[in-house]
């Protein structure tokens, strides 16, 4: 019996999320840039192939689902575009390149799981520098923001790793090595959030 599709996020069940850490130089950047200006995103910074989103499927289910689905996907580069910001956020905005679009593509497909509004052709990948800007601070926030250079203007994802928030605590349940990827080379950034179970 096919499990049925959820059609709205539950906020008392976890929710999941497929990421891309940064390298260590961009994350350790962002930290610190983060610490020096007094604010943080959603826990370490990363790039979400695939929104926060709940599922039927049970973790070990979820993972074989998406082992298959990424078995062929080969690493790929993330180029950043620059600042950007909306209500409430600001963020380093990555461009919308052909082969990032197709991972997160392929990882919609794997479910049946809930869908966020900007997933699809409303996917806007980004790095949060800030989230939950007030008004009344969001100029002045925009205005430290300009100038300041990130230390790569492009890194190569050779893994992603399937998250779990729940309660506001991010727990890493497994990393995907993308094809191509070299094995030994670890996709987690310094100080980040640890090796997680394969």
């Amino acid at each position: 019996m096919t499990a049925p599709l959820p059609t709205a996020i539950d906020r008392s069940r976890p929710l999941n999320s497929v990421v891309a850490w940064p390298p260590a130089v961009l994350d350790t950047w962002m930290r610190r840039l983060q610490q020096e200006l007094g604010v943080s995103g959603f826990g370490a910074p990363h790039l979400n192939l695939r929104a926060p989103f709940q599922t039927p499927l049970d973790t070990p289910d979820l993972v074989a689902a998406l082992r298959a689905a990424l078995r062929h996907q080969p690493a790929f580069e993330v180029r950043l575009r620059g600042w950007k910001r909306l209500p409430g956020v600001i963020f380093l905005e990555c461009e919308p390149d052909p082969p990032l679009l197709r991972a997160h593509d392929l990882l919609l497909s794997v479910g049946p799981s809930t869908r966020a509004a900007y997933d699809g052709a409303e996917y806007r990948p980004h790095l949060t520098l800030a989230l939950g800007v007030l008004a009344w601070g969001a100029d002045l926030l925009w205005d430290a923001v300009q100038g300041r250079t990130p230390p790569v203007s492009a890194f190569t994802v050779e893994a992603l790793s399937l998250t779990r928030e729940s309660r506001g605590e991010v727990q890493e349940l497994h990393t995907f090595p993308l094809r191509g990827a070299d094995a030994a080379a670890g996709p987690f950034p310094a100080g980040g959030v640890g090796a997680a179970p394969h």
